[in-house]
């Protein structure tokens, strides 16, 4: 289909490929502070920042930093919140004109508090009075498209994306971060490629190994991918005709905010299946991108995620024994 497939690295075509992104998208407002302090406390921050936040935001922006064409469908209210971000969005490069903004409804906010190690602690609020229908969505768009990613934010959106996605071929992948039980196991039987958060996958498949849990994502539907990524351990995972599990390991940084990495992994990795790369070196891509944001703080471009790709030594994925 016409536009898919198409590079958009450095120094290649200018037309990158494009890939449609669905779900969650909040002002951040990140807080640095020294120590998170248990309550009762008070603490005092040493730098503030606003931002663009949200799951499938934060991977569309990935996408355009990195050399694609990336398109934002979300919510937000029509207010001066939601018409802040759909600017924010359009600076980056992010073709926002699919953002749902509703009258009387308020838009979604998070509280990002940042330690000095660079982990993290957040609080979301997820807005009042935001359509669940998609119906407005501009699902012609798809047809244009080389990947499509959701996040389970707004699960009515994704189904109906997942859904028309399988329908025309489409390859889509899904950010199954934590949510409630009933909508990852609504929406993973419905991506080609589920990509968990560790505590998303002990909500779809609680009380199991995380290699089990990801052997029970890929019999839930026609999956081509499951997979759980886990930080400085990299990334677990299993696709149909393996015995068992392997392990992508992670790329050795120093984090100094690790806010937004596992967004930023999930967008490379559709970008990398939108341009044709191949299942590991997807993951390595999407590897390679999450490191640089949690060493940075911030979204690397193409320039910078191909250096660091150039100076791994060859690491082959690490298989994991099954356990008798």
């Amino acid at each position: 289909m016409a536009g898919r497939g198409v590079s958009g690295g450095a120094g290649g075509d200018d037309a990158g490929a494009l890939v449609v992104c669905v779900g969650q998208v909040v002002t951040d407002h990140t807080f640095r502070v020294d120590e998170v302090e248990p309550p009762p406390s008070k603490t005092t921050a040493r730098s503030y920042a606003l931002s663009v936040g949200g799951l499938a935001a934060n991977a569309a922006i990935a996408v355009a930093r990195l050399g694609g064409r990336a398109v934002f469908w979300g919510r937000v209210g029509r207010d001066e919140a939601g018409e802040e971000l759909r600017q924010a969005l359009e600076a980056e490069g992010v073709d926002a004109t699919g953002l749902v903004m509703a009258e009387g409804a308020r838009t979604p906010l998070s509280a990002v508090i940042v330690d000095k190690v660079g982990e993290r602690s957040i609080v979301t609020y997820r807005g009042e009075r935001l359509s669940s229908d998609p119906s407005a969505l501009p699902l012609e768009r798809l047809g244009e498209a080389g990947a499509v990613l959701c996040d389970p934010r707004w699960p009515e959106a994704a189904e109906l994306v997942f859904r028309r996605a399988r329908e025309i071929g489409l390859p889509s992948a899904m950010d199954a971060e934590k949510s409630e039980e009933r909508i990852l196991r609504q929406l993973v039987p419905l991506t080609d490629h589920a990509i968990f958060a560790k505590t998303g996958l002990s909500i779809f498949a609680p009380g199991v190994p995380p290699e089990e849990g990801l052997a029970r994502a890929l019999a839930a539907g026609p999956l081509k991918l499951a997979a759980v990524t886990l930080g400085e351990k990299g990334t677990l995972w299993l696709a149909p005709g393996m015995e068992a599990p392997a392990r992508r390991p992670a790329f050795p940084v120093d984090a100094t905010n690790t806010t937004g990495a596992g967004d930023v992994f999930h967008g490379a990795f559709a970008l990398a299946l939108a341009e044709g790369q191949g299942m590991e070196e997807s993951l390595r891509f999407a590897s390679a991108a999450g490191a640089l944001r949690a060493r940075d703080g911030r979204t690397p471009d193409r320039a910078m995620l191909e250096e660091l790709l150039a100076g791994e030594t060859d690491v082959p994925p690490l298989r994991v024994r099954r356990k008798a």
